[in-house]
């Protein structure tokens, strides 16, 4: 996660480059370093280094790096033959590296070689079982060509293995709930919560995903799941809100007023209300009276 600190350097670094201030190979770093994929920008200043030669030789071994950064930005821009000749390059200084390799296999998925691509991967992972590399390539390939029984086929092998990676978890959930299974996508939050119990984002997405479930159980925990999320958040998350309002009316209407929640009228939901009513009015007046009305509806009977 990039925090603001770095979100404040990468903005000032990108202003200066772009409007021809230098720090171009400071910017490259960073963006490196923080794993993000502005690759628009990286495919120009990385270019415009690459093709400077003295600029180029200063940069020492450093300078296969950015060949390697600037064939993946050439790939995502669609700029296939840049990223090939900059392959070529990088074969010719590394004939037998394997790192290089990939970046082939990357250009042949690329191309929409999808067996080629395919065939190369698997050579890779014969190789070398536990490349994570690969096995995300293999997913990320899957999705592209819609094939999303696949990408979730694939993510859960490559999870046997990498057990404690969050973005694969995270990534498996958004796949289940794009083909409405449910369940499997809140096991995948479930282990999301375990591992960072801090992150409000995990405690809303499976409360979404328990409402959208639905029955009491499911109800009722992901009424404590929206809670956590405003506790996590200060109280200043607006769906996190309206999902406490929602749950409390889905209770309400399943135990027809037998609940002991529905009989104490629901502390937590009245509360709710207020927050949202007084952030709308200091935010979107304008949207108040349909808010309201909306809240209403949803308010417990005397």
């Amino acid at each position: 996660m990039v925090t603001k600190t770095e979100d404040n350097q990468l903005n000032r670094l990108e202003n200066q480059v772009d409007n021809g201030g230098g720090e171009a190979w400071e910017y490259l770093c960073l963006v490196r370093k923080l794993k993000l994929r502005r690759s628009e920008k990286v495919l120009r200043h990385g270019l415009s280094i690459l093709n400077d030669p003295k600029k180029r030789s200063s940069l020492g071994p450093d300078e296969w790096t950015l060949y390697e950064q600037v064939v993946v930005a050439a790939m995502d821009c669609q700029h296939l033959d840049v990223a090939k000749d900059c392959i070529k390059v990088l074969q010719k200084r590394f004939p037998e590296s394997k790192r290089v390799g990939r970046l082939e296999a990357m250009l042949l998925e690329a191309k929409g070689l999808w067996d080629e691509a395919e065939k190369a991967y698997t050579s890779f992972l014969e190789d070398n079982p536990v490349d994570q590399i690969i096995h995300k390539r293999r997913v990320a390939m899957a999705k592209a060509q819609g094939n999303i029984s696949g990408a979730i086929e694939r993510l859960n092998k490559y999870l046997e293995i990498f057990m404690a990676d969050h973005d694969a978890w995270r990534e498996l959930a958004e796949l289940y709930v794009s083909l409405q299974m449910y369940k499997q996508a809140a096991f995948c939050y479930e282990e999301l919560i375990i591992s960072q119990p801090t992150l409000p984002l995990f405690h809303l997405a499976y409360a979404d995903v328990l409402y959208t479930l639905g029955g009491l159980e499911n109800l009722q925990t992901a009424k404590k799941y929206y809670a956590s999320t405003i506790d996590l958040t200060g109280g200043k998350n607006t769906r996190a809100l309206f999902g406490i309002c929602l749950c409390t009316s889905a209770i309400s209407q399943l135990t027809k007023g037998k609940s002991k929640e529905d009989k104490d009228k629901s502390q937590v939901q009245s509360l709710a209300v207020k927050v949202l009513e007084k952030d709308y009015k200091q935010r979107a007046p304008d949207k108040l009276p349909q808010v309201t009305t909306a809240l209403k509806g949803l308010t417990l009977s005397s």
